[in-house]
């Protein structure tokens, strides 16, 4: 079938949280301050780390580097449904939709493998210590990080294009912002090779960096077991806590939502899921990597002082 054998469709509307009704409102502020705490968080770790020579390790410059991409991954999300749950039936055009989807799969996947290089970098650090400056240089530290970008990048590029080639008969997509499958049920078209891709994609981007997070893992725990003292082994499963923490809600959230069988979505349980890995996880990681971290809470008094001395 040629795509001009259909009433072309020029912009989407967002369903989001209209089945809430009047509760609407409620769930506007609940958002708005977790979106507010979450951009304050994530700047305040970007810059400490940056000012506050004590962090300037391989370990907070992966975590400055997450802080930056989560910022900029709920700004392409967050806004738009901030301002859909205050004003209805507010339109995104096709190249909006598209351009909001391509952010989302590359900051997505970028995430996923920044933690995965987090993940190596406490192995390295646990497992291989005298040698962990040679191995986490600089060098390495920014292969690890374009390394994720890129892998994001080309994710999207794969991914988008595909869907956006489709031909849409509906206009009304059951979500609150341009995610995958939402907007492929709109499709007039079979869109069994793009079901593929995507199951392809998910499957690469969480399954790949949970087996070498696992792996990693396995090695810290046994490294770790291996040190004699007591107080040493609280000391290197301390340096683990936060990151796991992050790590199993993270992937946990996108196992669920990209991998389930279609059988089992629902509107209401994939709206609570996306809800979870677009603005709590975002949230949860300055929350996990501040109050939890002595360094970091140490880095604030230091710069706390001295601003007021």
């Amino acid at each position: 079938m040629q795509r001009n054998n259909f009433t072309e469709v020029t912009e989407f509307i967002f369903l989001g949280f209209s089945s809430f009704g009047k509760h609407q409102i409620t769930l506007f502020v609940v958002f708005l301050t977790i979106y507010i705490l979450t951009l304050a968080g994530n700047v305040i770790i970007v810059t400490i780390t940056h000012i506050d020579h004590h962090l300037h390790t391989p370990m907070y410059f992966f975590l400055s580097m997450l802080a930056s991409s989560e910022t900029v991954y709920t700004l392409v999300i967050v806004p738009r449904m901030l301002s859909s749950l205050i004003f209805y039936n507010l339109p995104i055009s096709l190249a909006g939709c598209a351009t909001q989807m391509f952010f989302f799969v590359t900051l997505a996947t970028n995430n996923c493998f920044l933690l995965t290089a987090m993940g190596y970098d406490r192995y390295v650090a646990i497992c291989n210590p005298l040698r962990y400056t040679i191995i986490m240089s600089k060098g390495m530290c920014a292969l690890l990080v374009c390394g994720s970008l890129g892998t994001g990048l080309v994710m999207a590029v794969l991914h988008v294009p595909a869907m956006f080639h489709l031909p849409f008969c509906g206009m009304v997509v059951e979500h609150f912002f341009c995610d995958i499958y939402p907007v492929m049920k709109l499709s007039c078209v079979d869109t069994t090779v793009n079901e593929i891709i995507n199951y392809g994609v998910s499957s690469f981007v969480i399954l790949v960096p949970i087996g070498l997070i696992f792996i990693s893992y396995v090695l810290i725990v046994s490294s770790i077991l291996k040190i004699v003292s007591t107080e040493g082994q609280k000391k290197a499963f301390a340096t683990c806590a936060s990151h796991l923490t992050v790590v199993i809600v993270n992937y946990g959230c996108a196992s669920i939502a990209y991998l389930k069988p279609k059988s089992e979505s629902s509107v209401e349980k994939d709206l609570l899921l996306s809800v979870t890995y677009t603005i709590i996880t975002p949230l949860l990681n300055p929350v996990v990597y501040s109050l939890r971290n002595k360094e970091v809470k140490d880095a604030l008094c230091r710069a706390v002082g001295r601003n007021t001395s």
